[in-house]
């Protein structure tokens, strides 16, 4: 007989994750509960700590993998009334009997699954557990998490370089050296045993050139070029990596209105560390005079906008904006119908005046859209001004609250501005004009 999995050595001071509430709610409502994220997020350690007494199983080891392929139904009988099952992507066919397990028994808080492949999850959620089992998604640390664990960088070139994985904060190993193993033992291994990838080379300058356009519109035919492919193998590539959480695409909001709306994506790594030790930072002295610091800094806002949502339970959500003129928000989340927060994000350390000229812009465009207008910068100063909410990039709890609960919306201030900017949903020519009430209605909506 199989026994349970040796249990993972929990760290000895566990980093409090906001996420374990949201955890504890799902295991009261849900037979099953799905954890995905990238490895080495804490999966293992948040489903431990909240089902302290549950057997494990670790589908990664070969011997559990084999049982559970081999004879699924002895396996679920094995692991009882309650169990947590990692790396579960590891055994697909496993799902279609655990959906017999759970309506046999459908008692909530049953099964705890991890998983760190969206792809494989998805899929086999969808078809065997649907109405079943609740997703949640755990992410690296967030800066909150640390601050509040009294584990905090010190300066923002050393958060940006090492990044926020959990082991480099749990345990004395220098942030570059832990990187490039994970790139070596992780990254490279489950992303090309998924694309059967020969070429390593190509591989690795492909994750490469995605980490110099962090912050940038996806171009997958200049992406594809620059690394040798064709386009095809490009897509392909680009969607394992997001389905294996080490990128993710931030979409834009548009109108139907508009023609004049950028609609291709945005580019973003799960974790500034990793991106940074792609394009060459090995210390944070390197990121003092390099051209991506701005990107990295904006990388590393945007998600922690992520992980805010995400630590909720709640969808993502997050958008930006920018129309063919430049007009730019780095992000918007949907708080509320017709009521979007909008941030700005600047890695200087002083606020200028155009740091809030895409917010301005985009409050006169967005016409009856409530537009609550924030900035993070690379600062140490909190600003309450009438163009924006400014916070340091220590500081963002508000912002995160905001994002997060549901608060009443205040009421929208009129701007200062100088000249009232021209709407983007009405064209620059003299051409046959739009209908007057055009860009009071933008009737605004997600674009997948």
């Amino acid at each position: 007989m199989q026994s349970a999995t040796t249990k993972p050595a929990l760290p000895l001071r566990p980093v409090a994750r906001p996420l374990a509430d949201v955890l504890h709610r799902r295991l009261a409502g849900y037979p099953v509960v799905v954890i995905t994220g990238p490895r080495q997020s804490g999966k293992t350690t948040l489903a431990r700590l909240a089902a302290p007494d549950a057997p494990y199983f670790s589908l990664e080891d070969p011997d559990v993998r084999a049982f559970a392929t081999d004879d699924p139904r002895s396996f679920l009988q094995q692991a009882g009334r309650r169990a947590i099952l990692d790396e579960v992507q590891r055994c697909p066919a496993l799902f279609s009997y655990l959906q017999g397990v759970v309506d046999a028994d459908p008692r909530p808080g049953r099964f705890i699954l991890t998983g760190s492949s969206q792809f494989e999850l998805l899929e086999s959620i969808t078809q065997s557990l649907a109405g079943r089992a609740s997703l949640l998604t755990l992410l690296p640390f967030s800066l909150a998490e640390l601050q509040t664990a009294k584990r905090a960088p010190a300066d923002l070139d050393t958060l940006l370089q090492a990044g926020l994985f959990p082991p480099i904060h749990d345990r004395a190993v220098p942030a570059a050296d832990w990187l490039q193993d994970y790139i070596s033992t992780y990254l490279e291994r489950d992303v090309r045993q998924i694309l059967r990838i020969q070429d390593l080379a190509a591989f690795q300058r492909f994750v490469q050139l995605c980490a110099g356009r962090v912050g940038q519109l996806v171009n997958v035919t200049s992406l594809a070029a620059d690394a040798g492919l064709t386009r095809v193998t490009a897509e392909a590539w680009l969607s394992v990596l997001e389905a294996s959480h080490v990128v993710f695409l931030v979409r834009p909001w548009f109108t139907n209105l508009s023609k004049r709306l950028i609609k291709a994506p945005k580019l973003y790594f799960c974790d500034t560390g990793l991106a940074a030790w792609l394009v060459g930072v090995r210390q944070p002295g390197h990121l003092t005079a390099h051209p991506l610091r701005g990107p990295l800094f904006e990388n590393w806002a945007i998600t922690e906008l992520l992980k805010a949502r995400a630590n909720a339970g709640l969808r993502p959500n997050l958008h930006f904006l920018r129309d063919k003129e430049g007009h730019e928000i780095d992000a918007v989340v949907e708080t509320a119908p017709q009521v979007l927060d909008a941030v700005e994000i600047k890695s200087g350390g002083t606020v200028a005046g155009d740091f809030f000229s895409g917010l301005d812009f985009w409050r006169e465009a967005l016409g009856k859209v409530t537009v609550r207008p924030w900035l993070i910068y690379g600062g140490d100063s909190a600003q309450a001004r009438e163009r924006g909410t400014v916070l340091p990039w220590t500081g963002l709890p508000p912002l995160l609250r905001s994002i997060t609960l549901a608060a009443p919306v205040p009421p929208q201030k009129s701007l200062p501005s100088k000249r009232t900017p021209p709407s983007p949903l009405k064209p620059s020519r003299p051409t046959p004009r739009a209908r007057p009430n055009a860009a009071a209605a933008p009737g605004l909506r997600k674009r997948g």
